[in-house]
């Protein structure tokens, strides 16, 4: 049975990253597509992605301890605040205020806000597999990988709110301009995956035979499955509805709620990756 404080860091690690990418991702969206007001939704998610981060920093402490004490020990919490793990907390708390703090300014708060995301999600450059490889383009994709996910999970409340509501057109040309990003930004998002993947595990044999290899298969297929939504979105429902079809407004939020299922899982898998879970040497 996985120890109590591994299965701490995989469920504070999942709220982290959806908290974060979650609340960045919908900055973003606003910014670039001019969605509706995203104040209350990315706030309770930046909070999420709060919680998930302090709860993370006390349960490393626990885990260098081996009990709850050091929850609460200030010389155990202070040696890891001087690490990396706390160098990313603070990065969180920084980038997560500015992004809430944002919102007070109104729509030019909205560049504070997405500078706030940037720095959110640059935090995960700072600790964790693959920072770990020191190698400055590795670190570099990987933020361009963070930027381009959370785009596309802040664009999929934006447009599931649209499709319940029946606003046909509001929703297709959203839909439309988001396509026309996502063929830009969508294959960059999968080279450097691949790219970070490969670095990673190195050969085929250990892709196949380590667990880690193996759960970074299980994420690959998610994120086939993810892909393979979002094309059916983009070459057959967006154009439904530009040509007037309303019935698209049904299956349109259907398809987006299984591609929410997806990215949870995808998180969930990528939370059990960095929490127990080693890089093939």
């Amino acid at each position: 049975m996985p120890d109590v404080w591994i299965l701490g860091a995989i469920a504070t690690k999942f709220l982290l990253y959806l908290g974060v990418l979650t609340a960045a991702g919908s900055v973003f969206a606003a910014l670039i597509f001019r969605t509706s007001d995203v104040t209350a939704f990315a706030s309770i998610f930046s909070i999420l992605g709060l919680i998930g981060a302090c709860m993370g920093f006390l349960i490393g402490g626990a885990t260098l301890m081996g009990d709850a004490s050091g929850m609460y020990d200030r010389e155990i919490l202070g040696l890891l605040w001087s690490t990396p793990v706390g160098t990313a907390l603070s990065y969180r708390l920084v980038g997560l205020g500015l992004l809430v703090g944002g919102f007070a300014l109104g729509m030019p708060g909205l560049w504070i806000s997405s500078l706030g995301g940037v720095i959110a999600l640059w935090s995960f450059v700072t600790v964790g597999h693959v920072p770990d490889q020191d190698v400055l383009w590795i670190n570099m994709l990987l933020l361009l990988h963070l930027v381009a996910i959370s785009l596309w999970i802040g664009i999929l409340t934006p447009l599931r709110r649209l499709s319940i509501t029946g606003l046909t057109k509001e929703v297709s040309n959203l839909g439309h301009r988001f396509g026309r990003a996502a063929t830009v930004f969508v294959p960059l998002l999968i080279l450097a995956g691949l790219a970070m993947s490969y670095r990673l595990v190195g050969s085929i044999n250990a892709l196949l035979t380590t667990g880690y290899g193996q759960a970074l298969i299980a994420k690959v297929m998610l994120v086939g499955a993810l892909l393979g939504l979002a094309a059916h979105n983009k070459l057959r429902l967006i154009p439904m509805l530009l040509a007037g079809e309303t019935r698209a407004l049904h299956q349109l939020s259907r398809s987006i709620s299984l591609e929410w299922i997806a990215v949870a899982l995808i998180l969930l898998i990528t939370a059990i990756l960095t929490s127990t879970l080693n890089v093939p040497s």
